[in-house]
């Protein structure tokens, strides 16, 4: 009679996949400075959706508190909470994404003013080109992030998740202070 002996699930993460979603990440990435830096705005006048910033900051700011309450959840063992907040996370994401590659669609890039140089300084250099090179790195890792959550693979999860929340959270917040600062000095 034939032993049955329990086969270990194989967990190992198919390299195709890594690749798949960073491909798509590097055009996703590519599509929005086209939309950002070359392509002309339809709404020159910025009458249509005017609210559409602002919309940017708020989805920001709800995902930043999403995020600290996943972070919060996972810390104290409550797995099923922190998958919820890290999904609320992830869609507020994905609407702000809607929400800004329109506001670029139809009102292009809005330059800080110039006659502000210390601010523009700060912002330009010190917040908005860590905030882009972040975000960029950022949209892979979130990917795959939560491609090995949903498929079981929690060990690396955890290990991805480490470099992935920090750094998905210095997005949500910077782009909060990045929209705050620019109204201000509108």
């Amino acid at each position: 009679m034939p032993t049955l002996t329990a086969q270990t699930p194989n967990y190992r993460t198919p390299a195709s996949v890594i690749w798949s979603i960073i491909g798509v990440s590097a055009l996703a990435s590519l599509f929005l400075a086209w939309i950002v830096y070359y392509h002309a705005p339809t709404d020159v006048s910025g009458t249509h959706l005017a609210f559409l910033p602002a919309l940017d900051a708020i989805l920001n700011a709800i995902c930043t508190v999403f995020l600290l309450f996943g972070f919060r959840f996972i810390r104290r063992g409550n797995i099923t909470a922190h998958r919820n907040s890290m999904f609320g996370g992830f869609i507020t994401s994905c609407a702000f994404l809607v929400a800004y590659v329109t506001n670029h669609v139809l009102h292009g890039d809005i330059l800080f003013p110039r006659e502000h140089p210390t601010a523009r300084a700060i912002y330009l250099w010190v917040l908005l080109t860590p905030h882009i090179l972040i975000a960029t790195i950022c949209l892979p890792l979130i990917l795959i992030t939560f491609f090995l959550s949903l498929t079981g693979r929690f060990p690396i999860h955890r290990r991805v998740a480490r470099w992935t929340w920090p750094l998905w959270l210095y997005v949500s917040i910077s782009g909060v202070i990045l929209y705050a600062m620019l109204a201000a000095y509108r």
